[in-house]
């Protein structure tokens, strides 16, 4: 029997009335959170021209789904990511705001490609950002906005996996300089390969690889591993972060990860929540490029999609829905919805007031349980 063709393209779907409500609560828990921190909305559109999105990185432009627009003839693209819209609305609209900046976004974006561990190519990406300091302050601050906003959100146990995105140039460009070319060794370190580091001689970054866990243990590895002392600075840094959130959430170190923070300068983190194989959040610091110069910023977004699916923000409708028979009373109605009810009202005699999903009908004296 010949299969029935998709109606929608793979990586895409629709979200039926109870998981687009459980969106749209969780959407507002985390908006709300941030905005409480002083974080002011944008809301950035869905596609822009190619360039304003993926910039001149090749890496960026493969992940863009890209058109030509009818009216301009230009290449546009959909977004798949809104920090860097953020960005552009921050340095152009917003160049003469005094600093720090302080937006937060939340919006859907489509990536070209999905991945193994998230199958979805259309996700929720909600999240803040601090533009104008990359300092350990302004980190700090982007690390506690983050955990405000998952615990507003009902988002929890948490783990902060922390990482250091320059640690492989600091060492290779001081004290362990390497014959191989750094990207590779970069890639060798992510992927945890203590046999190809010694194969391209940087047996020497073996301790890396057990400078990782733990958020104590791995941080007292890397200080004892870090005998010249170039990274005293990122290390002591690391500690600052992490002091004022290590008894809210559990903090690990994993100084070499690069999935994710090609773009990050300095400091990084991934979130990760028990159940979810891949991180339902990331952040870091970052350059904005702004003509020849740069603006530091730090900020996060996070993906909670997986977690919507599995129930975070489900609510019972049935518990405030209640069905309105023919002939009641419209302002007797338009008071339960002013508190908060939902009304269903019934549109002829056959209608049913459980099977349209309410919990309650209006009787004579006010609302019946079903």
């Amino acid at each position: 029997m010949p299969k029935a063709p998709a109606l929608l393209p793979e990586g895409l779907r629709d979200r039926l009335p109870q998981q687009a409500e459980a969106a749209s609560r969780v959407t507002r828990a985390l908006v709300d959170a941030m905005r409480a921190h002083g974080y002011g909305r944008v809301s950035p559109p869905l596609a822009e021209f190619r360039e304003t999105l993926g910039g001149d990185d090749d890496r960026t432009a493969r992940d863009l789904l890209r058109f030509t627009d009818p009216v301009s003839q230009r290449t546009l693209a959909l977004r798949p990511d809104i920090t860097r819209q953020v960005g552009r609305i921050a340095t152009s609209l917003l160049a003469q705001a005094p600093r720090p900046l302080r937006l937060c976004y939340a919006g859907q974006v489509v990536k070209l490609r999905a991945s193994q561990l998230r199958p979805a190519r259309e996700m929720l990406q909600v999240g803040a950002e601090l533009i104008g300091s990359d300092s350990v302050a302004a980190a700090r601050e982007i690390v506690g906005v983050a955990i405000d906003a998952l615990e507003a959100a009902g988002i929890g146990p948490v783990t902060i996996d922390f990482t250091l995105p320059d640690v492989v140039d600091l060492l290779a460009n001081g004290p362990l300089p390497v014959d191989s070319e750094i990207q590779q060794l970069r890639d060798e370190l992510d992927a945890k390969d203590a046999g190809a580091l010694t194969r391209i001689g940087a047996a020497a970054y073996l301790p890396l690889l057990r400078a990782t866990g733990p958020f104590d243990q791995a941080i007292a590895d890397l200080r004892d591993f870090d005998t010249s002392g170039v990274l005293t600075a990122r290390i002591d840094a690391l500690e600052a972060i992490a002091a004022p959130v290590r008894d809210r959430v559990t903090l690990t170190l994993d100084p070499t990860e690069r999935h994710g923070f090609a773009y990050q300068s300095w400091f990084g983190f991934q979130i990760f929540v028990p159940g979810q194989g891949d991180a339902v959040g990331r952040g870091g610091g970052y350059a904005i490029p702004v003509g020849e110069q740069e603006e530091a910023a730090v900020g996060f977004s996070l993906y909670p999609d997986p977690l919507i699916d599995a129930g975070l923000g489900a609510e019972n409708d049935s518990d405030r829905r209640i069905f309105l028979p023919l002939g009641h009373d419209p302002a007797l109605a338009a008071s339960l919805r002013a508190d908060d009810w939902q009304t269903v009202a019934a549109l002829s005699d056959a209608d049913d007031a459980g099977a349209l999903g309410c919990g309650w009908w209006l009787g004579a004296d006010g609302p019946v349980a079903v």
